[in-house]
């Protein structure tokens, strides 16, 4: 009889604990469930860029979410973004180039070209910042991979000059109209165009600023020794940009292989005081070369040795 209410007894107690046990897992489960699925649908959400004004008036390089399925959605999300008092989800001291009411009126995709008609409230911006609101609106759309070249019509008129200015605009526009344009050449012969990327340091966070600089290269340099002897020796004039690379840092030896790898050499300088290349150096290097260069991807060396690799899609 003991022995039977002591079987009975441990009977009983495995199966509460097997009860319990259950009870205790199921949520557990489900949240796991619950928190892999929220993470694929934040990886698969798409990042783009655009250009906002500083309180220097240069056009800085700011992520954004576009998370639309079709594409004039996203375009029309960029342009609400760089409206002026439509992004404020930006820090304050970053603010949009598109007058404030303005209204885009439509949008039509051919291929790599989008067209846009914009409302008259367009040419209220000051004419200091005409040629930066056409930057802006340009650099930024072609931050999408499948836009190149930009039409832009007001009121169905089709816009032949900046803004309150009587500088020509050749539609449709590319970047090739530059971006911070910075004109430093003394002669109209072996003139260069070269964009550097500088950082810009606002609310403790590290920002890119690209300069697009118009300069003699009597030497005929290559644009990636320009691009590192800018960002180690010149003298940045606004306290706010700055070059993030040692001024010791060298280029050793480049390639170019099969038009697609840039390989870049450098000497141990690249390195930080830790022996580690800083975020920060390898954006600022890889933003400058891929907006000079049509390669898709960069091998960092450091005196031989591979150190990283940076393709262009992995940046925005």
């Amino acid at each position: 009889m003991l022995r039977k209410k002591a079987l009975r007894k441990i009977l009983i107690t495995t199966m509460s604990l097997f009860i319990i046990m259950t009870i205790y897992l199921i949520p557990t489960t489900e949240k796991t469930l619950e928190t892999n699925l929220e993470f694929e649908y934040i990886t698969d959400l798409a990042n783009s860029s655009i250009y906002l004004l500083d309180e220097s008036n240069y056009l800085i390089k700011t992520k954004v979410l576009l998370d639309n399925e079709k594409k004039e959605d996203n375009i029309k999300s960029i342009i609400n973004n760089l409206t002026i008092n439509n992004n404020n989800k930006f820090p304050d001291s970053l603010k949009g180039t598109i007058p404030k009411d303005t209204t885009l009126n439509n949008i039509t995709i051919t291929d790599d070209l989008v067209s846009l008609d914009f409302s008259k409230e367009i040419f209220n911006v000051k004419k200091e910042l005409s040629e930066k609101l056409i930057e802006s609106i340009v650099y930024s759309i072609t931050e999408l991979d499948y836009i190149t070249k930009v039409n832009i019509t007001v009121e169905s008129k089709e816009l032949k000059t900046y803004p309150n200015t009587s500088k020509k605009i050749i539609l449709p526009l590319t970047r090739d109209i530059g971006i911070n344009n910075e004109y430093t050449y003394n002669s109209l012969n072996d003139i260069t165009k070269v964009v550097i990327y500088y950082g810009e340091e606002i609310d403790n966070d590290i920002y890119y600023v690209p300069v697009t600089k118009y300069m003699n290269n009597t030497d005929n340099k290559d644009k990636i020794n320009i691009i590192v002897e800018e960002l180690t020796t010149s003298y940045i004039y606004e306290d706010n940009l700055r070059s993030i690379l040692d001024e010791n840092t060298e280029l050793i030896d480049k390639e170019i292989i099969d038009d697609n790898l840039l390989i870049l050499d450098f000497n141990n300088y690249l390195f930080d005081s830790n022996s580690k290349i800083k975020e920060e150096v390898l954006y600022t290097l890889s933003y400058s070369v891929f907006a000079n260069y049509d390669v898709n991807t960069i091998n960092f060396r450091v005196d031989g040795n591979d150190i990283e690799t940076v393709r262009r899609s992995s940046l925005t």
